[in-house]
């Protein structure tokens, strides 16, 4: 039994519209063709979606905190004074 929506689920755009590496975009996380076919979803799908969105999110915060991590610390050793 699909859940009734008092109000119209909202779009989650933000407006920076770019793609990553892996074709989500930097904003809002959906795939092209989700952006493009956002009008067309039944709530259900706008649902499924948002959490598809929360999960790629997760992952790509996670992903930059290992690679930040995981980069070795340059120590410029001609910056110091003493």
């Amino acid at each position: 039994m699909e859940q009734l929506e008092f109000f119209e689920i909202p779009s989650p755009c933000i407006s920076v519209c770019q793609s990553n590496e892996k074709g989500y975009c930097m904003g809002c996380f959906r795939t092209r063709d989700e952006r493009f076919h956002w009008q067309q979803l039944s709530d259900s799908q706008k649902r499924d979606v948002l959490k598809a969105c929360r999960i790629r999110r997760v992952r790509a915060v996670k992903e930059k905190l290992a690679k930040i991590q995981k980069a070795p610390e340059v120590v410029n050793e001609n910056l110091t004074l003493f």
